[in-house]
């Protein structure tokens, strides 16, 4: 076998294991994203459901749950249009979860937590 046939092979198998390695890797990380999304969703579901607020199932919707957000905060609706401008959207946020904290009748201070890595999850 001529060498560089040798050589063409050897880099062909490197690049097929490189592009099992990304799939595996990719898989992994859309699977990890879709448990998360799952277990947020629930989480507000559950939100909505002790606040007595109606349409729980919007957050499982990526648009309507912001919307369920702010009906739980109850915070007027146009505030959707302020989470779409750059640096506001960070303020309207807290001031929104300050909000649902308080419909569960709980410390707007749990909203540090939320910015905590992994103790947000809790």
């Amino acid at each position: 076998m001529h060498p560089l046939t040798l050589l063409g092979t050897l880099l062909q198998d490197d690049f097929r294991g490189a592009g099992m390695l990304f799939g595996a890797g990719l898989l992994f990380f859309l699977l990890l994203g879709a448990a998360l999304y799952a277990y947020m969703a629930i989480c507000f579901m559950k939100i909505a459901e002790k606040t007595n607020t109606p349409n729980g199932w919007w957050a499982w919707i990526p648009i309507l749950n912001v919307l369920l957000m702010l009906a739980i905060a109850r915070k007027p609706l146009w505030w959707i249009l302020l989470m779409l401008i750059p640096l506001v959207n960070i303020v309207i946020a807290i001031i929104v979860l300050v909000g649902v904290c308080e419909a569960r009748g709980k410390s707007g201070l749990l909203v540090i937590g939320f910015f905590v890595p992994l103790v947000n999850l809790i």
